[in-house]
C-alpha cells in the first residue's frame, strides 16, 4: 500500500471528551496551518500550528510538530519520535488510526491528554497536496 506516501494538508480537525461529547478543536477550531509528509522510505515529519492573527489572552497558540521513521501496515500508522516541539514525545512512539475516505486520509490518535488538559480524542483529515 503507498496510496499514504505524500505531502498532506490538514482541511479539518474535530475533538471528542473521554466520554464522546464534542468540544473545542484545538489548533484554533477552523484557522489551523497542518502539513504531514510521509516518504517512500518510511520517514515521516508533521506539523500543526493555530494560524489565527491574534489569540485571545487566556489562551495560547497550540503548536505541534513531531519526525521519525514509521511504519504502516494499512490501518495504524506508528510513528518512533527522533525530534519533536514536545520533549515529552522525544521516544515515544505515536499510533495513528488511518482510514481513507472520499479521497481524504483521516488519522486519529489514541484518547489522551494534551499539556494540561483534559483527555480528548482527535480526529484529523488531510487532503493529499503532493507526492512527494
Amino acid at each position: 500500500m503507498t496510496k499514504h506516501i505524500g505531502t498532506w494538508a490538514l482541511v479539518r480537525v474535530e475533538a471528542v471528551d473521554a466520554n464522546g461529547d464534542q468540544i473545542t478543536p484545538p489548533f484554533g477550531g477552523d484557522n489551523f496551518i497542518g502539513r504531514v509528509v510521509l516518504t517512500k522510505d518510511g520517514r515521516l515529519s508533521a506539523a500543526i500550528t493555530d494560524a489565527r492573527s491574534e489569540i485571545p489572552d487566556a489562551e495560547t497558540r497550540d503548536y505541534s510538530c513531531y519526525a521519525g521513521p514509521y511504519t504502516f501496515d494499512g490501518k495504524t500508522l506508528r510513528t518512533q519520535v527522533d525530534s519533536c516541539s514536545d520533549p515529552a514525545r522525544m521516544g515515544t512512539e505515536q499510533i495513528r488510526d488511518v482510514t481513507f475516505e472520499d479521497g481524504l486520509m483521516v488519522l486519529q490518535p489514541p484518547l489522551q491528554a494534551y499539556g494540561d488538559k483534559p483527555a480528548e480524542r482527535r480526529t484529523l483529515w488531510w487532503e493529499k497536496i503532493s507526492d512527494v
